[in-house]
């Protein structure tokens, strides 16, 4: 997948357990789990906004964007036009 979700980086520099993150956002150790080992097919802006304010962090912080292999240009049908 080309998101990656960067939470267990965010977690080791706060020096923050998964479990104390879970109590100050409101969401369960396994849904934060799922998210931390990338197994997530979505997330909400609202849990994103928990998450940044519990770890004072942006959301470029919890995510990047890895291209595929070979994949220079991520909207080709966004390029120039011929």
């Amino acid at each position: 997948m080309p998101i990656n979700v960067t939470l267990d980086i965010m977690l080791a520099k706060r020096k923050m357990a998964l479990n104390k993150l879970s109590e100050k956002v409101g969401v369960t150790p396994s849904n934060l789990s799922i998210l931390k080992t990338g197994k997530a097919r979505g997330v909400r802006f609202s849990t994103l906004e928990k998450l940044c304010g519990a770890l004072d962090c942006q959301p470029g912080d919890l995510l990047e964007y890895l291209p595929a292999d070979g994949q220079d240009d991520p909207c080709p049908e966004l390029g120039a036009e011929a």
